[in-house]
């Protein structure tokens, strides 16, 4: 009997468990699936050969089902879609990073060895269970035969009916995840014939004309998303900081206008943003941008390379080799290790957005201008990282130097295992990283003054944590500059004349947001 009890039992927490982590509740277990008394009942009747390949065929099933699931509810914690085998095994040491970098190394061990523990007991107990309810004889294997016949006997006509509390949805389920993977087979080769036919100019020579004598700044906010400017939960703060800016900027003679633009990603995995907006093509999982990164499609770094700037990319969060830099075709590389940081890091975050900023202009704009040469940048700002703990806050710029100067601020606060054990503690010091960044965005820029076009966007929205579920795709875009003609264009083309985006601001898909910037450049 313990064998049927226990059998019951590991089945149910296999079938019913839900797939996405907003589902997980009460209601979500109190359902009937009849995938329990069909492998029962199959065991039961048969014998010999066919019960052994039954057992371990269903063995084999509740391993693969509570795999999916448990997978799913990761991936939908983080970035609010379906795990998927064919893009996402790719993924698994990006994944740990983003995890171990937010969590801690210790937590995130745990919480990965007790869904690896979970999955392999339930699965081996399940195993044992059957078999031992396999062997049961005379009037409790009559009793078992009776009782599943039953179950099924009533849950049958019931499903029949449509009614959810009895469900046999693992066929559906499986099946629908052999479609995704064969739909993202058949996603690559779309990729592929959008490759061969190239999107936008193949070179840049005759592009840009009209910014000449102006440095381009292109910088990717983490996690600046929709929910930040508009959510009711942080729009107080963020409002009034895009409101300071723009006065700040508008004595620095310098104007803004406003947009969205849709993300490709959620939840982090930024450099497909990157490859999105800098290619003109939808970039929205690793393996298109893996394709991305051999191919010939000319980046939009690459064009201003060509048209005569010196191209630079600032990346303080890379702390690898970075292969795909041959891509994008930079004349300049500032990762975390070329941009001198001599201070402590802020958790995951190698540096504090002031410190990026600082030595850009220290190591590239000025010996940029003192041989004649104006400045195309593409920079990632990643203070508004996860785990977003401590939080920095500006100093005086004279001060920055080699960033110690930040030591204390990056020892300061709780750690990531205190700050996520509450989830309003995540969303405060979430808001409070992103008034950071743009706080620090508002200074440098009046500081800097005229003589540079700021294209400002985030790179996509934070995870659901701080969204909420069903949150939009969207992230505010501003292009900043003392060039009212080009301010112009992007009016003409939706943008608002502001610092902070209307909700009737157009929303553009950010791989076309690359031929707009293109022909607003470049005069047309």
């Amino acid at each position: 009997m313990i064998g049927a009890v226990l059998f019951s039992a590991t089945a149910f927490l296999a079938f019913i468990l839900p797939d996405h982590p907003d589902a997980i509740g009460v209601g979500a277990f109190l359902r009937l699936p009849l995938e329990w008394p069909v492998i029962a009942l199959l065991v039961l009747v048969t014998s010999g050969w066919l019960r052994r390949v039954i057992i371990l065929l269903s063995a084999f099933l509740i391993f693969l089902v509570l795999f999916l699931k448990i997978a799913d509810i990761g991936v939908q914690s983080a970035f609010q879609r379906q795990f998927n085998p064919y893009l996402d095994l790719k993924m698994l040491a990006d994944g740990w990073n983003l995890i171990s970098g937010t969590i801690g190394t210790p937590t995130a061990v745990a919480a990965l060895g007790g869904g690896i523990i979970l999955v392999l007991l339930v699965a081996t107990v399940f195993l044992k269970s059957l078999r031992w309810m396999a062997e049961a004889r005379g009037h409790l294997r009559h009793f078992l035969l009776g009782a599943f016949a039953a179950i099924f006997a009533i849950g049958g006509p019931v499903l029949l009916l449509g009614k959810p509390q009895v469900e046999f949805g693992t066929p559906t389920y499986l099946s629908a995840r052999l479609g995704l993977v064969v739909r993202s087979v058949a996603d690559m080769q779309v990729f592929e014939q959008e490759l061969a036919k190239g999107r936008g100019p193949r070179d840049g020579n005759d592009l840009f004309q009209a910014m000449k004598g102006k440095d381009v700044i292109l910088i990717f906010v983490e996690s600046y998303g929709r929910s930040a400017v508009e959510d009711p939960k942080y729009a107080g703060v963020t409002s009034s900081r895009l409101s300071a800016v723009e006065t700040q900027i508008e004595a620095a003679g310098l104007h803004a206008a406003s947009g969205w633009v849709t993300s490709p990603t959620v939840g982090g995995l930024s450099w497909l943003a990157h490859g999105t907006l800098l290619s003109g093509l939808w970039v929205d999982s690793q393996a298109r941008y893996d394709r991305l990164m051999i191919s010939q499609q000319p980046s939009f770094n690459r064009l201003f390379s060509q048209a005569g700037w010196h191209t630079v990319a600032v990346m303080p969060a890379i702390t690898m080799d970075w292969p795909e830099a041959e891509y994008f075709g930079y004349d300049q590389i500032l990762s975390a290790s070329g941009l001198e940081y001599r201070g402590k890091p802020f958790n995951w975050v190698t540096m504090p957005d002031q410190y990026t900023l600082s030595a850009f202009d220290r190591l590239t704009v000025k010996p940029a201008h003192a041989r004649g040469e104006n400045v195309m940048a593409e920079i990632a700002l990643i203070s508004s990282h996860a785990p977003w703990t401590p939080v920095p806050r500006l100093i005086d710029w004279n001060e920055v130097g080699d960033g110690s100067a930040f030591n204390d601020q990056a020892t300061s606060g709780d750690p990531p295992s205190v700050v996520w054990a509450n989830p309003d503690r995540v969303r405060s010091q979430y808001i409070q990283t992103i008034d950071y960044s743009l706080a620090t965005l508002g200074d440098f820029m009046a500081r800097q003054g005229p003589g540079t076009v700021y294209i400002i966007l985030g790179d996509h929205q934070p995870a659901s944590i701080i969204t909420g579920p069903g949150a939009s795709r969207a992230v505010p875009i501003h292009i900043v500059t003392d060039d009212a003609r080009l301010l112009t264009r992007f009016q003409v083309d939706g943008f608002t004349a502001s610092m902070t985006p209307t909700n009737a601001t157009r929303e553009w898909p950010m791989n076309e947001l690359r031929q707009l910037l293109i022909d607003a450049l470049s005069g047309r």
